[in-house]
């Protein structure tokens, strides 16, 4: 008889076959004429997506990622109806602090194997012992090396009783949890559930500013600033999040059946991060870890999983669950737990510290770093680590 519980190893190994077919894909690419602007306005760019793709079928090694990937201990697990791939790296000290961290949307796990070494082992990367975390990270339902729900409903605050399960599955009676991306969404909404075992949790986008920008401080330079960015996004940045939160399936045809128009649909996210990748490969200056082979790997990672269209379904559940709430005045509860929040300076919006008192009335950390954007465990893997350590530094013996 089947254990539900069962945790079971995992291991990538890739088809070669699955290989073959991406790459003659990508050159069978048909090609769009040159954009009539020098800047991303019309989107991607055509210089920056072909030698993306030539370095995809010339200089990728996929093989690589995967080796790097398998030294890793990676499990599966049976939540709720559907599989769930985490990668779960134990500290090799003592009393070290369970943390669950969750990615976001276009990335994956790719994102987060950055600070890994950070976290787990401190005492290497310029920390102390006691700073050290025992590490989970899951991928999303629908996303990467786990199942795609075959029913309706996964939203933020399923994917946090997941959380919830599955911490408890792995033994962990007190931990954090941290996310940025869709990764903040589902780690404020653990915030507001405070399944039993969590002490705090630390987020680096203030997602809620769109449905808030309005009950949210404009008086001072940094505040309007933010204002402006919110606006500017929902303006001329909000194209892949209307087409995925109104129509995923559609564009999921695309998503699944070209490995060049994936590749630029997830480019195409927000104008810091565009630039720092289309540098990475126009003019080979890499930003961090936004390498192009990450930047591949991750990409790859979408298109061998096919979870294109099953990523893009997230947004349709999270817009959904919000209008619901909307249409009955249901706030969601109050976040009982201490909230820790960096801003990094290219974020989407730079979140002032007005505003995430506004969000989070329990703020308990709050810095502004001076590097960094929306992915800033992938691009500033040690920097991103420091913020961590000292959001839950007070939370370590508690």
């Amino acid at each position: 008889m089947s254990n539900d519980n069962e945790i079971r190893p995992f291991r990538l190994d890739t088809p070669e076959e699955a290989i073959a077919d991406m790459r003659r894909r990508i050159a069978a690419t048909r090609w769009p004429t040159r954009e009539l602007v020098t800047d991303r306005s019309q989107g991607v760019q055509l210089a920056t997506v072909q030698e993306l793709a030539r370095y995809w079928t010339t200089d990728h090694d996929w093989r690589a990622f995967e080796a790097k990937l398998n030294a890793l201990p990676q499990y599966t697990t049976d939540i709720d109806g559907v599989e769930i791939h985490f990668i779960h790296v134990r500290s090799q000290h003592e009393n070290a602090l369970p943390l669950i961290m969750t990615h976001g949307w276009p990335g994956s796990v790719v994102e987060l194997l950055g600070v890994v070494g950070p976290l787990t082992d401190p005492t290497a990367h310029g920390g102390r012992a006691e700073d050290a975390f025992h590490l989970v990270l899951p991928s999303l339902p629908g996303y990467g090396f786990s199942g795609e729900p075959s029913e309706l409903g996964w939203e933020s605050g399923r994917i946090a009783r997941a959380w919830a399960e599955l911490m408890d599955r792995l033994g962990y009676t007190r931990y954090v949890a941290q996310g940025g991306d869709v990764g903040a969404a589902v780690t404020d909404a653990m915030g507001r559930q405070a399944p039993e075992g969590l002490l705090g949790i630390h987020i680096n986008l203030l997602a809620g500013a769109i449905g808030l920008k309005d009950q949210l401080p404009a008086e001072s330079e940094q505040e309007r600033a933010a204002h402006d960015a919110v606006n500017t996004f929902t303006t001329d940045g909000f194209g892949y999040f209307l087409e995925q939160s109104t129509r995923p399936q559609t564009i999921g045809y695309s998503l699944l059946d070209s490995p060049v128009g994936l590749a630029a649909w997830m480019l195409d996210h927000d104008t810091d991060s565009y630039y720092k990748i289309s540098r990475a490969f126009v003019d080979g200056e890499p930003v961090g870890n936004l390498t192009r082979d990450d930047i591949v790997d991750n990409i790859t990672l979408y298109w061998l999983t096919g979870t294109g269209t099953s990523a893009a379904r997230w947004y349709w559940e999270f817009g959904r669950a919000q209008a619901a709430a909307r249409a009955v005045g249901q706030a969601p509860p109050a976040v009982s737990v201490p909230v820790g929040f960096t801003t990094f300076p290219g974020e989407i919006w730079a979140a002032p510290r007005s505003w995430v008192e506004t969000v989070y009335p329990n703020l308990t950390y709050f810095n502004e770093v001076d590097s960094g954007g929306h992915f800033p465990a992938w691009e500033e893997p040690e920097l991103f680590s420091t913020e961590v350590r000292a959001a839950f530094r007070p939370l370590q013996k508690s």
